[in-house]
Parts: structure tokens; C-alpha cells; sequence
């Protein structure tokens, strides 16, 4: 694999992503991005990170599919690798001031809550046959293991950006998953007699040692042993997003123009853009198919997974190549994209004035002309929304089919549409608008609502089942979850809300750490440790020191974030309601 020169932050934008622009024809990430990048940098005071470039030379592997039996396998137990030669960091701290993994001075307290974070994230990692592959999802001694000693896909994408954003950066670890992950896709994937589309990624992985042959093999899940038998939609979303991270953080263009590569991002993409019976650019959805993996009531159009799906179709426009059927999938990629924003944007959003309108709907209209198109009933209005609009911002409620609104806040959906720039700027801002107006219910005492509000009484016992996993303001039913710290940081920069992040990781810092970096909190206001909660979380842990690294250097920013598809001149700069 030939080595190609890394340039700096800096630059003019890369080749590959000039000869491979977005759905604008404009090479927006090279350029647009990159001047975002300058802006923030005079903005943060931010500095410069040199990145060193890694190529890592993958052996053939030998794996077997967790379809078959396990007698075949003698005995499994985990690998001895999982775990080991972990790296402690010598930060060479002096009395009072740390320096951090980044280069920046920080309080003591602070400092040594980096740096412990830093050893644990270290701790999690997983190896197969000598070289990293992933991190477990938790390693808490004091709880049963169940399936939190496996890589998850998701749980990993904090972790792979951590390593990307360090200084200096540890991308070995990134591309080893992202390959890992692609073989195992090529798997036949059969859950009882049925067996999954090709594109399909696995939810997770783990490493197992093979006592008869001696030597390290990968058993993965590709929903056949989740809660409620559901395949992971996300997963091959964010093996895109992830891709193109590694790729514009290091330089190593060889990787996505991989031949096995390609065809990989395409058995995903063709996954999604099948013909159908869709009236509607949006994708199609069951409950439990993304990072609320129960039954919550997300079935139908999910803005999780439409934003995820807008993302991962934005970043693959900018690493496929033409070649052969890569220019009929590049052309529906435009073609979806254009649909998709314009249907989240419009139908998706809802503000003060949106909500008023919604209130005074018409039913049963029935033409091209009819404003109510989804025959909403005004009455199903739930009474929580109208007192938690305020005058000033809005954000992208939870789901949209026909004569159904899902008013619930998701955090993630609404901060994957500003980082992949799904919605508009003015939305973007007025997303931000309402975190601050709403900030004791969305953000609370610990960062932050996965959702918002949560259901309760008969609604609850409906929607979740009866489920005594997510009850009110527990787990993913308006629980208060630290990973999700990065994301909001990512958009608050680029917004132009630095601020925000800053208070929100403030709060992390003051219990985080202390309470043993909690999977998630409970209670209204995120109070309490979560009554099922791991310790030691690994995706809270590399949360936070993603959050921590974009907010001392913006620039870290580009590795994830997406522009419009038109040229910016310079980003934008907005005062915050709180200043």
C-alpha cells in the first residue's frame, strides 16, 4: 500500500475528495470545510494538531460465523489478548497544571480526569491475533458481563474518534475495525430460516480463543442474539461516517479505494436505496433498530436513522468512485439526499409558528393542494409540547407517517442533522436556540436526554410493552446518557455555540469520573446512576474526551462534521441566549 504525504488541517482540500465531490459539484469538503476549520481555530484559540500517517498491512484472518455450532469450535473461552499491553499515559504533569493528550494546559482535576480516561479507554481495547480491533463496550468487575464484552459497532465510533483526535493521533486501531467489520459483513447472515440482506453490518463482535486450534477467532451478532431479534439499521451507517473520518483524518485515501472496500459501501447503500412501495424518501424502520434498541415506539421513519441515512450517503458521494456501476449509484445518491433534506426539513420540523399551524390543521384533504398531507389530527397533539415550545428555536420531532407525529425530542437525530448539515442553517441555529431555552430538561444535572419527555402511566405500558428496563426517566425512556456529550459538542461548534458544550462538559466533569463512568443516569433531571448501568462504560468514556478535544481544538471538528452544499465563506458566529 502506497504512503501518501499528510498535509495539515489547513490545506486546500485533499485529491480524493476534489475528484469526488458532494451532490453541489463543488468539493465542498476539501474547501468549505477547511476554511470552517480556520475560523474556528481564530474563534477557540485553538492550535494547530500535526497528524503522523500509519499504514497497517492486514493478514488474511481465519473466522468463524456464530452460525456454526459450537461443538465445532471445541472449547471457546475469551481471547487472552482482550486487555492486554495497555498503554498508561505519562502526561509529565507539574504541581496544579496537566497537559492533556492535545497539548493544552489544563486544571489539575481536569487533567487527571483526561488522563484517567485515556488509561480506561486503553483498558477496553480488543485484540485479535496481536493488533487492536476494538473496545469493549464496558469493563465493569462488578456486574455480569452479558453482552458488554463484545465491540459494538455504534459504541465504537466515540472510541475510533477518539484515537483519530489524540495527539499524537492512533489510527491503527480504526482501520483494523473498519476491515474487521467489512469481512464480517461477507458473512452469510441467517437468523433462524431466514436469512439478511448482504449489506447488512453486525451489531457487534467479540474475540474468542479457540483452545483445538489454538488461535484467536471472531464470532459476531448481527441481531440473531439481540433483545427483540432486530438488525442493527445504524450499524453500516456509522461504518460509513467512520470511514470517512479515518480518511480525512490521516490522508490514507488507499483505504476507501480499496476494491472490497468499495463494494462494501455499495452493498450497504444498495440496502437502502432498493425500489420500493416508499412514497417517501425516508427509510423504512422497525423499533429497536438503532441505538434504542428496545421498543419505544420509534417504528416508522425514526429521525435517528433518517439522519444517520443522510450522513452516511453525503460521505459516501465523497469516497466512491465512478468507476463501472459507481456512477448510477453516485447519481441515485444525489438524487436521495436532495429528496431526503427536503422532506426532513419541511415535514419534520417544528417550531413555534409550525405548531401553531399543525394545531389549526384540516383533516381528510384530499389533493396535491392539501396542506395537512399526513392527516394529522389536532387533538393528537400531546398537551407537553405546547409548554415546552418556546417563542425562540425548534428542533426535528421524532417520527412523521401518515396521521402520525412523534413530538419527542432525540438528541441524536436533531445532532447528526446539523453535523451532516440535514437541516438548514437557520435550523441549525434554532436547535441550539432550544437546548439553552429548555436546558434543566434536556441537559439536567448530567448530560444529557437521550430523549424527551418520557413516557409514563398507560402511555408507557402501550408503547414500551411494559417494559421494566425503560421506565420514566430510566434508560433510553428519558434517561440522561454522557456519550452523548460528543455529539452535542460537534454541533454546538459548528454552529457556532462553543459555549454550550463547554457548560454541558463543565457538569460531566463534576461527577462523571467520580461516579464510576455510569453507561446512564436516571431521574428527571439526571440525578441518580442508572439502576442497570455499567461502570465504566467505554463510549462514556471516549464521550467525553472527544467532547473535551473538540472544545480545545475546533479544528478536530473536521474529522466529523459535514458543510452545506454550498460554499461558506466564513461560519457562523452566533451569540448565545446566555451570554
Amino acid at each position: 500500500m502506497t504512503e501518501k504525504p499528510l498535509g495539515s488541517l489547513e490545506q486546500e482540500g485533499s485529491k480524493f475528495f476534489e475528484k469526488n465531490p458532494d451532490s453541489s459539484g463543488k468539493g465542498e469538503a476539501s474547501k468549505s470545510e477547511e476554511c470552517s476549520a480556520a475560523c474556528a481555530l481564530e474563534m477557540m484559540g485553538g492550535r494547530q494538531q500535526e497528524k503522523v500517517k500509519k499504514t497497517v498491512r492486514m493478514q488474511s484472518i481465519d473466522m468463524v460465523s456464530d452460525n456454526v455450532h459450537v461443538a465445532k469450535l471445541t472449547t471457546l473461552k475469551p481471547c487472552p489478548s482482550v486487555g492486554t499491553n495497555l498503554e498508561v499515559f505519562d502526561l509529565n504533569m507539574s504541581p496544579g497544571i496537566r497537559s492533556n493528550s492535545v497539548g493544552h494546559q489544563v486544571s489539575a482535576e481536569s487533567g487527571a480526569m483526561v488522563e484517567e480516561a485515556w488509561e480506561r479507554l486503553n483498558k477496553s481495547y480488543v485484540y485479535f491475533k496481536g493488533k487492536p480491533v476494538g473496545t469493549l463496550a464496558a469493563v465493569d468487575p462488578s456486574a455480569e458481563a452479558l453482552n458488554y464484552n463484545q465491540v459494538f459497532v455504534r459504541d465504537f465510533v466515540p472510541s475510533g474518534l477518539a484515537c483519530l483526535m489524540k495527539h499524537p493521533p492512533e489510527p491503527e486501531i480504526v482501520k483494523n475495525f473498519l476491515l474487521k467489520t467489512l469481512h464480517l459483513q461477507g458473512w452469510e447472515k441467517r437468523i433462524d430460516n431466514f436469512t439478511l440482506g448482504e449489506g447488512v453490518m453486525p451489531a457487534s463482535y467479540k474475540v474468542l480463543f479457540d483452545t483445538h486450534r489454538q488461535k484467536d477467532i471472531l464470532v459476531a451478532d448481527f441481531g440473531g442474539s439481540a433483545i427483540g431479534r432486530v438488525a442493527p439499521v445504524d450499524s453500516g451507517f456509522w461504518w460509513i461516517i467512520l470511514l470517512r473520518s479515518y480518511t480525512k483524518s490521516t490522508r490514507d485515501y488507499a483505504l476507501a479505494e480499496l476494491p472490497e472496500v468499495q463494494r462494501g459501501m455499495k452493498l450497504i447503500l444498495n440496502l437502502c436505496l432498493s425500489d420500493g412501495f416508499d412514497t417517501f424518501p425516508t427509510l423504512l424502520c422497525a423499533d429497536g433498530c438503532s441505538m434504542i434498541d428496545r421498543r419505544m415506539g420509534i417504528y416508522g421513519y425514526p429521525i435517528e436513522i433518517q439522519a444517520l441515512f443522510h450522513f452516511a450517503l453525503r460521505c459516501a458521494r465523497q469516497m466512491l468512485k465512478p468507476e463501472r456501476d459507481g456512477k448510477e449509484l453516485l447519481e441515485r445518491i444525489d438524487k436521495r439526499v436532495t429528496a431526503l433534506s427536503y422532506h426532513i426539513q419541511k415535514y419534520y420540523w417544528l417550531d413555534f409558528t409550525q405548531l401553531n399551524n399543525i394545531y389549526r390543521y384540516k383533516t381528510e384533504e384530499y389533493s396535491r393542494t392539501a396542506v395537512n398531507k399526513f392527516n394529522v389530527i389536532p387533538e393528537s397533539i400531546p398537551d407537553w409540547v405546547f409548554d415546552f415550545m418556546p417563542l425562540r428555536g425548534g428542533y426535528l420531532i421524532g417520527n412523521v407517517s401518515p396521521a402520525r407525529m412523534d413530538f419527542r425530542w432525540f438528541l441524536v437525530g436533531n445532532c447528526i442533522a446539523i453535523l451532516s448539515s440535514l437541516v438548514t442553517p437557520a435550523q441549525a441555529t434554532a436547535i441550539m436556540d432550544l437546548v439553552e431555552e429548555r436546558w434543566e430538561d434536556l441537559i439536567g444535572e448530567m448530560p444529557l436526554k437521550v430523549t424527551y419527555p418520557a413516557l409514563e402511566g398507560h402511555e408507557w405500558r402501550i408503547v414500551t410493552g411494559c417494559d421494566p428496563k425503560n421506565t420514566r426517566w430510566s434508560y433510553h425512556n428519558g434517561g440522561s446518557w454522557p456519550v452523548l456529550l460528543w455529539l452535542l459538542a460537534a454541533a454546538c461548534i459548528k454552529v457556532g455555540r462553543p459555549q454550550i458544550a463547554k457548560r454541558a462538559v463543565e457538569l460531566v466533569e463534576q461527577r462523571l469520573s467520580k461516579d464510576g463512568w455510569p453507561e446512564y443516569y436516571d431521574g428527571k433531571t439526571g440525578r441518580y446512576v442508572g439502576k442497570q448501568a455499567r461502570k465504566y462504560q467505554t463510549w462514556s468514556i471516549a464521550g467525553y474526551l472527544v467532547a473535551k478535544m473538540m472544545i480545545e481544538n475546533p479544528s478536530n471538528l473536521l474529522i466529523i462534521s459535514l458543510e452545506e452544499d454550498k460554499k461558506i465563506a466564513k461560519p457562523r458566529i452566533a451569540r448565545s441566549a446566555s451570554f
